[in-house]
């Protein structure tokens, strides 16, 4: 399987390139596990992180990423859910299509995740950015919340994204051909 040998600021980390279908595919980048590039890249993130009172990030592969700047930081984080859960009540929910999931992916937040957002300064978390269509689920659920977006941040721009100067990223992802050269 052919890599992609990526530096997020000043960090190499070697990507598996895998198709997504018969004329494109990606660096696939996961930072489960990898601990040492989940702390370098918080430290890394927060060092550009606008002042705010709330970071939030969709569930699940940001996750570690989230934790580890509210933990650098002492910032308190919230997550959108893939799915209501028992607890949640008066849920915010929106649909999203994701570039690595196949079918729609649902995002939610509940009223007390609502409540604490509410004219609150608001950073959107991600790992990576591809087609910004969970980027645009998250802003929708920060605006339902009354929220306000204060920064919209990832480690990796992928593609197309990594043209978009409304998002402060480490590094930028080319997509790849099926042989694993750049597009």
């Amino acid at each position: 399987m052919p890599v992609y040998t990526i530096d997020i600021a000043g960090m190499k980390r070697d990507l598996p390139i895998c198709p997504l279908n018969e004329n494109l595919s990606i660096g696939a980048f996961v930072m489960f596990g990898d601990v040492e590039l989940t702390i370098h890249c918080a430290s890394e993130l927060l060092k550009r992180l606008p002042p705010c009172d709330y970071l939030i990030a969709p569930e699940a592969k940001a996750i570690p990423l989230i934790y580890e700047m509210s933990r650098q930081s002492g910032l308190p984080y919230l997550l959108a859910r893939k799915k209501a859960k028992a607890y949640m009540s008066g849920v915010f929910r929106v649909d999203v299509q994701s570039i690595t999931t196949a079918g729609t992916q649902t995002l939610v937040i509940d009223t007390a995740d609502a409540e604490r957002m509410k004219g609150k300064r608001i950073v959107i978390l991600d790992d990576v950015i591809s087609t910004g269509e969970s980027l645009r689920a998250m802003e929708t659920l920060v605006g339902k919340a009354g929220g306000n977006i204060v920064g919209k941040m990832a480690v990796l721009a992928e593609g197309d994204a990594a043209e978009r100067t409304d998002i402060t990223v480490l590094a930028p992802l080319p997509l790849f051909r099926p042989d694993g050269s750049i597009l």
